[in-house]
């Protein structure tokens, strides 16, 4: 039976039914009740809950504690998400995974609270040194963040590579109805473990690390793309949006249609690996691709061009939506769209 959930609350006790057994975190607005539901509800599952003295200590703590084998997470917001990036990349070094949750709020520096998508580029490009990717999953629902978090262990698991849950601050803060899975756990032993004897840990040399790196890049990139599309096989004009940007973008959809426009919908919900895959359903008769996200000035715009070029026959103009601070209204994405047909608002790509 559903209930109302809050969404951090609802996506910390989704990793527990998914088998975590540590969490180590920093309090970070507007993520600080993932870590505080955690501290009481792992204790009363037998696992263990620490609170960081800093966001750099919680991820090395996590990379310590799936070394031996614990199912481990961490969540943050932008500005704590850019201080684990080292640690993030030495997981994807040694071929470690782990589960990160980032509720992302607005801005460079400390920004502010307010919900947006603006660490899209840094967290779908691996925001620390280096060449390496992380899965990044983007959901549009509580629910939806409930069933990715379930499975988020078992796919860092399968590819030994991090997987993080991409969320929002609104989607963090506000309630909706959610069922949740059964309790689940890993009972095999990974293999590659280390457990004080000498068995191999699976670690890559220097010289075999490109290879090594592109192969799982390659393999993730066939096997792992997700997305739902909507109304795009006979579309003119395709709006691509992920998260919360993407309710509103379908309401416009459908509103466009009953103009007589005819409007489709690409939502990701893997942002990496972007999934190319959904444009093979765009008509070619397409006149524009628009990408719709909470942004200041476009970041999922360029994989949108990306995608487009590569994807589509013939030069289909790009166009680009960014709200800023805030989610995009439906009535603002008709507007939009009305624009462009005017003459008013030109391509991006």
């Amino acid at each position: 039976m559903k209930k109302m959930w809050k969404g951090n609350h609802a996506i910390a006790e989704a990793a527990m039914r998914a088998g975590c057994e540590f969490y180590a975190g920093y309090p970070i607005t507007p993520q600080t009740e993932v870590g505080e539901y955690l501290s009481s509800r792992m204790p009363e599952l037998g696992r263990r809950f620490l609170q960081a003295e800093n966001e750099m200590s919680a991820i090395y703590m996590i990379f310590g504690a799936y070394a031996c084998g614990m199912r481990s997470m961490t969540s943050s917001s932008g500005p704590g998400f850019s201080l684990k990036q080292e640690g993030i990349a030495y997981l994807c070094a040694n071929n470690f995974p782990s589960v990160l949750v980032n509720v992302q709020r607005w801005g460079p520096g400390l920004g502010t609270l307010d919900s947006s998508q603006t660490d899209y580029l840094r967290d779908t490009r691996g925001g620390g040194n280096g060449d390496y990717r992380v899965i990044v999953y983007a959901p549009n629902s509580i629910q939806e963040t409930v069933d990715l978090m379930y499975n988020a262990f078992d796919v860092a698991e399968k590819y030994r590579n991090p997987v993080e849950i991409l969320s929002e601050a609104a989607l963090g803060q506000m309630m909706e109805p959610v069922e949740f899975p059964p309790f689940k756990e890993r009972k095999e032993d990974l293999g590659w473990t280390f457990d004080g004897t000498d068995r191999p840990h699976g670690r890559i040399d220097n010289p075999g690390k490109p290879g090594a790196l592109r192969a799982k890049v390659e393999a993730i990139m066939a096997n792992e793309q997700r997305w739902e599309n909507y109304m795009v096989e006979d579309a003119d004009y395709v709006f691509v949006a992920f998260g919360l940007p993407s309710r509103t973008s379908r309401n416009a959809v459908d509103l466009l249609r009953e103009q007589g426009i005819k409007a489709g919908l690409i939502r990701p919900i893997t942002v990496w690996p972007f999934p190319f895959d959904a444009f093979k359903e765009i008509p070619g008769t397409v006149k524009g691709i628009i990408s719709v996200e909470s942004t200041d000035a476009g970041q999922l715009v360029e994989d949108v061009a990306l995608a487009t070029k590569r994807m589509c026959r013939g030069n289909v103009p790009v166009y680009g939506l960014f709200s800023g601070q805030k989610i995009p209204k439906t009535k603002e994405i008709v507007t939009y769209v009305n624009g462009i047909l005017s003459g008013e608002n030109k391509e991006v790509f």
